[in-house]
Order: C-alpha cells, then sequence, then structure tokens
C-alpha cells in the first residue's frame, strides 16, 4: 500500500477537513486540489465527448456516412459515447480526487443537499466552465493543425447543442429541465447506496442512449451548462445559451426538491461525489487517489496506524519526525 504524505503539524486539519460531505475545516476556506482536478477531468470530458460527437455526425466522416440512414441510432451513439466520455474523466486520477461532478447542475445539487458549502461549490462551477472551454480549445487547437478536422469541427458547431428553432424555445427550456432532474435523481439514488455506487460513474452513457433519441431534438441534450458552453465561446453561437444555464439549474433544484420529499424513499448521500468514494468526504492524494481514509472517529487509530505502516515501509523517514508531534498527537 503507498502511503501518502503526512505532514504531523497539519495533521489534524488534514483529518478533520472534509469539503465533499459539507464540513470543511474552519482554517481551510479554499481547495484548490479539488478545484484544479475537476477542470482538468471537465477537460478531458471535452476533448473526448466533443471529437465523439464530431465523428458520428459531422458530414463528410466516415461514422456519419454509414449512420445517416439511422439517424435514430446516430443521436443516441452521440449520447452514449458523450456519457462514455464522462466515465473516462472519471476514473482519471482527476476524477477521483475532485468526485467527477463534470457538471454544475451535479455541484449544485450537491449543494442543496449540504454536502458541499457554497464556496466550493463556486470553484467547482468555476473550474468546469474554464475546463470545458479548456478542452474545446484543444479541439480547436486540432483543427489549425488538421484541417480536415477544422471543416468536421464547424460543420457541427464544435459538438454545440442548439435549440430546435421551429418550435417554441420553451420545449427546449423544458427539455432541459426534465433530462436534467432525471438525470440528478438517477445520479443521487445511485450515489447514495453503497451497493450501487460502482455504477454511478457508467450511468450517463446509459442514460443519454435512451434520452437522446426521445429529447434530444429540441435542446440537444445538454444537461450541463459548462458543456454548452465551451463549444458556443469557439462557435461563436450565443443564441440560446441561457435556456443551458436556467434550464439545467432548475431541473437539479427540483430534483433536490424530490429526493428530500422522499419520494424516492429514504436516500441519504455521505459524500459529494460521484466516483471514488470512501473518503469521507475529505480529499485525496493525487498522487494515491485509491487511498481509503479513516471514518472521523477513528482519527487516534487512524494516525496510529499510518505510523505503524510508514515505519515498515520506510524506517529512515521517521528521523524526520519530532517526538513531540507522536506523543503528544497534533496541533
Amino acid at each position: 500500500m503507498k502511503i501518502p504524505a503526512i505532514h504531523w503539524p497539519h495533521f489534524h486539519i488534514h483529518f478533520h477537513d472534509r469539503p465533499l460531505a459539507g464540513e470543511p475545516h474552519p482554517e481551510r476556506p479554499f481547495h484548490w486540489n479539488l478545484y484544479g482536478c475537476e477542470a482538468l477531468a471537465t477537460a478531458i470530458l471535452m476533448i473526448a465527448g466533443l471529437t465523439c460527437v464530431i465523428f458520428l455526425s459531422a458530414p463528410g466522416t466516415l461514422f456519419s456516412t454509414l449512420l445517416a440512414p439511422h439517424p435514430t441510432l446516430q443521436t443516441a451513439l452521440c449520447g452514449l459515447c458523450f456519457g462514455l466520455a464522462g466515465t473516462v474523466a472519471a476514473m482519471t486520477p482527476f476524477g477521483k480526487v475532485s468526485g467527477a461532478h463534470l457538471n454544475p447542475s451535479v455541484t449544485l445539487a450537491f449543494m442543496l443537499s449540504k454536502k458541499i458549502v457554497w464556496i466550493d461549490a463556486l470553484g467547482y462551477i468555476i473550474a468546469q466552465i474554464l475546463g470545458a472551454a479548456l478542452g474545446t480549445g484543444a479541439v480547436y487547437a486540432f483543427g489549425i493543425i488538421f484541417k480536415p478536422w477544422h471543416l468536421f469541427s464547424t460543420e457541427v458547431h464544435y459538438g454545440a447543442t442548439i435549440p430546435y428553432t421551429d418550435i417554441s424555445i420553451w420545449y427546449a427550456l423544458g427539455s432541459e429541465i426534465l433530462v436534467t432532474g432525471l438525470l440528478i435523481m438517477m445520479l443521487y439514488w445511485l450515489a447514495a447506496h453503497p451497493r450501487y455506487k460502482w455504477i454511478t460513474p457508467w450511468i450517463g452513457g446509459l442514460f443519454f442512449f435512451v434520452m437522446n433519441p426521445i429529447t434530444a431534438w429540441m435542446s440537444g441534450n445538454s444537461a450541463n451548462f459548462a458543456r454548452s458552453f465551451g463549444p458556443d465561446l469557439f462557435a461563436g453561437n450565443w443564441n440560446g445559451l441561457w435556456i443551458y444555464l436556467f434550464g439545467p439549474f432548475i431541473g437539479s433544484s427540483l430534483a433536490v426538491l424530490l429526493i428530500q420529499s422522499d419520494i424516492l424513499g429514504k436516500v441519504h448521500l455521505l459524500e459529494a461525489r460521484l466516483v471514488n468514494f470512501g473518503h469521507h468526504g475529505r480529499v485525496p492524494h493525487l498522487e494515491d487517489p485509491d487511498f481509503r481514509h479513516a471514518a472521523p472517529e477513528h482519527y487516534d487509530a487512524y494516525r496510529a496506524h499510518l505510523q505503524t505502516l510508514a515505519r515498515q515501509q520506510s524506517p529512515e523517514a521517521q528521523s524526520d519526525l519530532q517526538p513531540g508531534d507522536i506523543e503528544n498527537g497534533p496541533a
């Protein structure tokens, strides 16, 4: 087992700092490693997801040509691949550290459920928007190097979600509210049940595979403001962006209200994560994000356990510890 670096004077703060359980330590209001990892994970989502959408839907690509006679299947596969792009992002070390929200609507749901405070929620949302811009920028930059890719990506507005203009814009807004609400309820329920937690990062692909043929024609099934903002930034298409801000946020809020009304039964979420549970709301170490942390009530036993493991693995490292740190406990 790899032992995380332990700075004994700060161990007390680290152990009791639980930002993803809604209990950050008062001396640590910001968690920059969480925000940075969330931004990088969101960028990975966008690179993988937009690349798939462009290959599947841009006129002239091999997959688009093959799928053109089957538009329903084409739409479903776009949803499947973008959802699985979220799985890829969640399984990276960055996603495991941040919990892979990847979506302001998911972060909002966690905040309304008091599993993350507003300062960290704002940090996550800003990180997601910046990450989406960064990921779309990478897709755009590849088009500068490879001209055919530029043509393919501009044909589909860099994978942007665009409201259908032949019906009232309110249908698109309603679609975003509905799809986001269903998505949040599903993710929340899975993440709250230990038996099904492992499914949570995988379910997005199946969800959009089913929903895209039903509702994507109205709004593109974004359910994610950051996902819509990135392509719009590079395509210069700001018409209807407000739908992807208000629709998902309304849908997320309504979903939390329904969950808290116990319509889905008693649902208790322990951590503001969609992946890599078992840290009791703490921030995992990037160098070993799978390391499991002890529950808060086992503070002393956990510290002693780490000391024992550290001695067994690297006895010389103990020379850096002060006797008072071990005997008297953390400051």
